[in-house]
């Protein structure tokens, strides 16, 4: 794999300005990401492939803690998950949440330290609650009344496990209703106003085998503006004030949850960490003095904000259709690879690489090869108009809820994950083949 010098390579900007910062372009129209050409990183690995910026994810994950330096940052592993990822973010410094004993145990067999661990889920199954128990992890946030007791009993009478409570804050924010999880017609949390919040705390403080450590909130994804989580933020210490008032306890932490929203498109809006960070300090400081309380430690859990833009996705160009006045370039992957378009309507910027174009710029949809017509990646973008069958076409922005998110449809298989970094490129996850397929199948 050729490799690129790294040294003086500025962050991109324009019409690159939502690419990995390591990105720099190449002759005949190609792009390196982390010193590594894409074009021979699709030759070599042929395509579809998510490339892995792993100096982004790095980076990303120092800004969190410069921003946050007396938080306790948590990366949210449902955005991406592999074992590399883990150590990264380990190494780093952050803590972890995950949605499942899958996430977890594939964080723990990597070397992740079970208490910097928090377990998350609306509807959290046996094996979830067993694994979490079993592993030792720091914290499990408690999202209905009923895994209360279940929780107490696996935990036994002469253990004790902590534990937070998932308060739904009454505020609407985030990039699409699907994602919007911060009011009460959705699955997730308990509420103040109607008191099943403090209700799950006084059942909490009476079992001995629980540790009532804060309050957790999250009130939705691709958030691009602060003052939703300030507003979270007064709600939530008006209620440890009222915790406070009605058992004596005042709860050291406050869990505020991620969402945080970064750009898909040059030009689009991203949530200013400086200002949140600023925000957030200010807000739960005020609030906390007011009321009367010690500032509990803030806890974040940026997900998508870590992940999303290392990560760059390569199609090949399988066939060019023109339909009326529409052209639609159809890649070799979509929307088993991607559901994202399908399910919220997100955008992309897709771009062609790996040759130069003199032709005009026209307006394409991106489709896919699946048998849906919900298959788009990318509608009414620009690109050159002598796209035609063989061409590469680079997604940035592609590194979280892709992959993770990934199905079997058609039996296509999903593709594989590749690391880049300082000239290097390594396989993270192979490719999904017909024998993965064939292996599962076991009736006749």
């Amino acid at each position: 794999m050729t490799a690129v010098d790294l040294s003086e390579i500025p962050a991109p900007t324009g019409e690159l300005s939502v690419w990995p910062a390591s990105t720099t372009r190449l002759p005949h129209g190609d792009l390196a990401v982390g010193g590594v050409s894409l074009t021979e990183v699709a030759e070599r690995f042929d395509t579809p492939v998510y490339v892995l910026d792993e100096g982004e994810v790095r980076g990303r994950c120092r800004t969190y803690r410069d921003a946050f330096p007396d938080a306790e940052v948590l990366y949210a592993a449902k955005a991406f998950l592999s074992r590399a990822m883990a150590r990264w973010v380990e190494e780093e410094g952050l803590g972890l949440d995950v949605c499942s004993a899958g996430e977890l145990e594939l964080a723990v067999t990597a070397g992740f330290p079970p208490e910097r661990i928090v377990l998350h889920g609306n509807a959290k199954s046996p094996r979830d609650i067993e694994a979490a128990l079993r592993l030792g992890v720091g914290r499990i946030v408690i999202d209905s009344p009923s895994e209360i007791a279940r929780i107490a009993a696996a935990v036994g009478p002469d253990g004790r496990q902590k534990v937070m409570v998932r308060v739904v804050p009454g505020v609407s924010a985030g990039g699409h209703d699907k994602i919007r999880t911060g009011t009460e017609d959705q699955k997730f949390g308990l509420s103040p106003t109607d008191g099943s919040a403090q209700d799950a705390v006084a059942r909490i403080l009476g079992q001995p085998q629980l540790e009532l450590t804060g309050l957790h909130c999250h009130i939705g994804s691709q958030i691009t503006e602060v003052e939703p989580y300030l507003v979270a933020v007064r709600r939530m210490v008006g209620l440890l004030a009222r915790i406070r008032d009605a058992h004596g306890v005042v709860l050291p932490e406050l869990d505020m949850g991620g969402g945080h929203g970064i750009g898909y498109r040059p030009g689009e809006a991203a949530l200013d960490l400086t200002a949140l960070a600023r925000g957030l300090r200010a807000e739960l400081g005020e609030g906390c003095a007011a009321a009367g309380l010690s500032v509990p430690r803030l806890v974040i859990e940026p997900g998508r904000a870590v992940a999303g833009p290392a990560g760059v996705a390569v199609y090949r160009v399988l066939a060019v259709k023109h339909t009326g006045e529409k052209v639609f370039v159809a890649v070799d992957g979509g929307m088993s690879d991607n559901p994202r378009p399908a399910l919220y309507g997100v955008r992309y910027a897709p771009r062609l690489i790996g040759r130069h174009s003199a032709a005009g710029a026209r307006t394409a949809t991106v489709v896919g090869r699946h048998c849906d017509a919900g298959d788009v990646l990318a509608a009414d973008v620009e690109l050159p108009g002598d796209v035609h069958p063989g061409d590469l076409l680079a997604v940035p922005v592609a590194g979280a809820y892709q992959l993770s998110m990934a199905s079997g449809y058609n039996m296509v298989g999903r593709p594989p994950v590749v690391s880049v970094h300082e000239g290097t490129s390594r396989v993270l996850l192979r490719r999904e083949t017909l024998d993965d397929f064939r292996s599962r199948d076991i009736g006749r």
